[in-house]
């Protein structure tokens, strides 16, 4: 049974490379209201989600949310998972830091966190829309459901 769910979509001819979407994520997993303190901290907020630069191209690298993901189905500990909409999640309290989905990701979205756990793309599902696309100055990053 396929599961339509809204991803993110990036179109690279629209990219500046401008990084916010990095600043934006990272923010919004930070835990705090305001910007400025989120990113003084001696604890920098990580990102979900990173920029490939190139000679003429820019594209932000996000999970995709596979319909069949290979991180879920090589996780030994069973910490990726995917949600009833479809989406692929990360338990970090199962997360042992094997780093196995990292080596079997195609698009190379899931990346070690700074604790033991890794890091990918929620699609920031606890504040309902991702920061990356609802910032992107550009409108390079969307947010979407596609056929």
């Amino acid at each position: 049974m396929e599961v339509n769910v809204k991803k993110i979509y990036v179109n690279e001819d629209r990219c500046l490379g401008c990084h916010l979407c990095e600043y934006y994520c990272a923010f919004a997993h930070s835990g705090q209201k305001d910007m400025v303190k989120a990113f003084s901290g001696e604890a920098k907020p990580q990102p979900r989600l990173t920029i490939e630069e190139g000679d003429s191209i820019n594209f932000a690298v996000s999970c995709r949310h596979c319909e069949t993901p290979l991180c879920v189905e090589s996780c030994i500990t069973g910490a990726m998972q995917i949600d009833e909409d479809g989406r692929v999640f990360v338990d970090e309290s199962r997360c042992v830091g094997c780093y196995t989905c990292i080596l079997v990701c195609p698009f190379g979205s899931v990346i070690p966190g700074k604790e033991k756990a890794i890091k990918k793309c929620d699609l920031c599902i606890e504040s309902g829309n991702p920061a990356c696309a609802e910032n992107c100055p550009n409108l390079a990053i969307i947010y979407e459901e596609r056929e």
